[in-house]
């Protein structure tokens, strides 16, 4: 079992509880998912920028990723109906705190100038959004390797109700949130 879903099991359902004062044990919020995505505009004219795309988000995630496809077609954009746009991975159980464990711990420290992620980033249901705006942050990828500089968006499902429960839930998990 990773560290972070000990300490979840050991500490963190602990100081949820007392802080929000649960009567159940089911009440309490808890990371349900972690979606990565990578919008590649630029696929739609050369298909090989979509797969350096989904090699990175594969080395990243330790996991398959799926390509996403356009649902409507744009026409300002040369866009049409059914192509492939980007790449996505859904992370779930182990992997997910593992991933949570490097990005908090390895990946934002090495973010330049770094003062912490945008505690705006809640939906209003308990879900945070946040982009990242070069892959280079994650030490899974050799610099040499990349042909073009990419950022990502990285979104934490929780099964909290409010956004002060997922805020407390993430900073429990050691998500470094600018004051």
């Amino acid at each position: 079992m990773s560290r972070l879903r000990e300490k979840y099991d050991a500490e963190i359902k602990g100081a949820m509880t007392e802080k929000f004062g649960y009567k159940n044990v089911m009440q309490i919020p808890k990371l349900e998912k972690i979606v990565i995505n990578m919008g590649v505009g630029e696929a739609r004219e050369n298909a090989k920028v979509l797969d350096a795309a989904i090699k990175d988000l594969e080395i990243i995630a330790g996991q398959k990723a799926v390509v996403t496809r356009a649902r409507k077609s744009v026409a300002n954009f040369k866009l049409r109906e059914g192509m492939p746009i980007g790449c996505k991975v859904t992370l779930r159980g182990e992997k997910m705190y593992e991933f949570l464990d490097r990005l908090v711990n390895l990946a934002l420290p090495r973010v330049r100038d770094f003062r912490g992620i945008n505690p705006n980033g809640f939906d209003g249901r308990g879900n945070y959004a946040m982009g990242v705006k070069e892959q280079l942050i994650f030490p899974e990828i050799e610099y040499d390797k990349v042909d073009k500089v990419r950022g990502m968006d990285i979104i934490f499902v929780t099964t909290a109700n409010t956004d002060e429960e997922a805020r407390e839930l993430l900073t429990l998990f050691g998500m470094p949130y600018s004051k």
